[in-house]
């Protein structure tokens, strides 16, 4: 009887401990990318002071005819990770942009990685007449704070017109949030498909290698995992397939009965370090409807294209027959008119 009580006691912790843990899965996507879907703060007071509207007319997309409601409507949220190290903090770059789409009547996720050289216009309203014209996109949030205009409003416009569909909410980290937020957890195991090695810009650009297999990164070691873009290992383990892994194994480990989810330092870095339009109520609202996903069943989509050098800058160019299917999936996992999507 003793034995069977304290294996009761043992379950009630377990249980309680998971969904603390599961309460903090939506907002640790965020930041693990910088990255890279949808939220969930600790805290009310940490939420406000990550708050940042996108003040749009309605409050809502101009490709949406109505406003979405959070967790109750299919929405899209655009994941930014701005590499601002280099330039002491200011104007930086969106260097990983990841649209992630979630639907409460599928209760599925979706992740779709944008290169971060995607050849895009800017317009001169956003960035002035200097600066209008043909970019990397990953440039509209650097030339928005030059210009004055909103960043993460004229990079989610820019995500928009790319590829076709309202993007209701973004969330943005930066590369201190990213590292401290893996190192709160104690790392994250994943399973490297192939070796390489990558500069620590922590360290004196010390090198960090990385060998096959299964292993636990710590936050500087996970950092220059995803941001790796040498070519010869690009080619058969590309960056975003990188950073979409360590998405996943980032979620397990979050909802692991084994994780111990350091609250209070978690807290800490939120504020600082992440900004999203997603207000408190729609953060819980989030939290409530997707604490269940499964990670390993995230269906990524991945934009087809190809190098291209314009003017002597090197762009990717996507290819209008795959853009317009990647499009034509997003709108039926919105639950948005589309032609017909091709199944996969």
């Amino acid at each position: 009887m003793h034995d069977l009580r304290l294996e009761r006691r043992k379950q009630k912790r377990s249980k309680k401990r998971r969904k603390q843990l599961l309460y903090s899965v939506i907002f640790l996507i965020v930041i693990i990318i910088g990255i890279g879907s949808y939220l969930l703060l600790q805290t009310y007071n940490t939420a406000k002071d990550s708050y940042s509207g996108l003040d749009r007319p309605g409050g809502k997309s101009e490709l949406r005819s109505d406003t979405v409601k959070i967790g109750e409507d299919p929405i899209s949220i655009l994941l930014m990770g701005i590499e601002n190290y280099s330039s002491g903090g200011k104007n930086g770059r969106a260097d990983t942009q990841i649209v992630v789409t979630l639907n409460p009547d599928t209760n599925k996720m979706t992740m779709t990685s944008i290169p971060r050289d995607t050849r895009v216009d800017l317009p001169t309203e956003a960035v002035g007449q200097e600066n209008a014209g043909s970019h990397k996109i990953n440039a509209a949030y650097t030339y928005a704070s030059l210009s004055g205009y909103s960043a993460p409003k004229l990079t989610v416009e820019t995500v928009e017109n790319l590829l076709d569909i309202p993007i209701d909410e973004y969330a943005v980290a930066n590369f201190e949030g990213f590292r401290d937020i893996v190192n709160a957890l104690g790392g994250v195991t994943l399973d490297i498909k192939k070796g390489f090695w990558e500069k620590n810009i922590y360290n004196n650009d010390k090198r960090i290698y990385f060998t096959e297999g299964t292993t636990n990164l710590s936050g500087e070691e996970a950092l220059a995992f995803v941001r790796m873009r040498k070519r010869a290992v690009n080619n058969t383990y590309p960056r975003d397939e990188r950073q979409r892994q360590f998405i996943k194994a980032a979620i397990s480990e979050a909802i692991s009965v084994g994780t111990i989810f350091k609250v209070g330092e978690i807290t800490d870095i939120l504020g600082e370090h992440v900004k999203s339009s997603l207000k408190p109520a729609e953060i819980y609202a989030l939290e409530k409807e997707y604490s269940s996903i499964d990670a390993t069943a995230i269906k990524t989509f991945e934009i087809s294209g190809s190098n291209h050098r314009i003017n002597g800058i090197s762009f990717f160019i996507p290819t209008d027959q795959d853009l317009a299917e990647i499009s034509r999936k997003l709108k039926k996992e919105l639950g948005l008119p589309a032609d017909k999507v091709q199944d996969e």
